[in-house]
């Protein structure tokens, strides 16, 4: 699996950017998928984001989101890691409860 590095300043571009990698995956319409965020909490602060998309057919392709690590790891809807990328720039994780 070749390791991609990309860059997204900012939470909304990295949610467009993953929004973008669930949707191919599957051939899924980004404007017709919803995205859920979940935000990851490590000690009371927030270290990172699950996000997933769900399709047709109880389909839910997900990735995790570690801000500690400043990269992003991609699943299929059977858990199967299928990518993964390293984010030269990363957003700040929001602080706090």
């Amino acid at each position: 699996m070749p390791q991609a590095v990309v860059a997204c300043a900012a939470l909304e571009d990295l949610t467009a950017f993953v929004r973008k990698v669930l949707c191919e995956r599957d051939s899924l319409d980004p404007e017709q998928t919803p995205l859920f965020r979940t935000p990851l909490r490590r000690g009371g602060r927030t270290c990172g984001t699950v996000f997933h998309v769900e399709g047709p057919r109880l389909l839910r392709t997900s990735a995790v989101w570690s801000a500690d690590e400043d990269r992003v790891v991609f699943y299929d809807s059977t858990g199967l890691r299928f990518h993964e990328v390293d984010l030269s720039e990363s957003p700040v994780a929001a602080a706090g409860p």
